[in-house]
């Protein structure tokens, strides 16, 4: 960070989600500017995998984009203490109705560095068991399995745009698939 200080960070909007600050920063000229800042608790995402290698993913509405999107099971952490992998594990019994035999990390991702500092945390889920799907009051959401090829070619094919499931299926893929 050298050249760059921070001389003020002001709360413009408390969400529920997120929060919106202005930044006052004194650049490497000397110059002082304001940059924004959307500030969010944080996120974990899950890689589902099921016995016979299809990949859980859920369709829900997403308002920004006034669209359905296909994702992998992810949510917000219920704070910025919350460990991730409890997120990831809450998350995946909550939207899809099973809990992971194995759960490991895969990658984290920031996933808009220009003004926010979401980081999700992504993990692969294995040896799946039945549970109780268990969704918020205002989620709606259909539940689907895809072979992990269909997956990657739907990202190729522009019909899956969310970063996060793009950087979870694309390093799942690499990781564990591509031989």
């Amino acid at each position: 960070m050298e050249g760059y200080k921070r001389l003020n960070r002001e709360l413009i909007y408390k969400g529920a989600v997120v929060d919106f600050y202005r930044d006052t920063i004194q650049v490497p000229s000397g110059h002082e500017t304001y940059w924004d800042l959307v500030s969010h608790k944080g996120a974990a995402a899950v890689v589902a995998v099921k016995n016979d290698g299809t990949l859980f993913m859920v369709r829900q509405f997403r308002n920004p984009l006034d669209r359905m999107t296909l994702e992998l099971p992810a949510g917000g952490l219920n704070s910025r203490e919350e460990p991730p992998e409890v997120c990831a594990a809450r998350e995946l019994e909550e939207e899809t109705g099973y809990k992971a035999g194995k759960m490991e990390h895969l990658i984290d991702i920031f996933t808009t560095v220009a003004f926010c500092d979401e980081k999700i945390s992504i993990y692969v889920a294995t040896d799946l068991q039945p549970s109780k799907q268990n969704l918020d009051e205002d989620e709606f959401l259909d539940v689907e399995s895809y072979p992990v090829e269909d997956l990657i070619q739907m990202i190729y094919d522009g019909k899956i745009q969310d970063s996060k499931t793009i950087s979870g299926l694309m390093t799942y893929y690499h990781k564990y698939c591509k031989k």
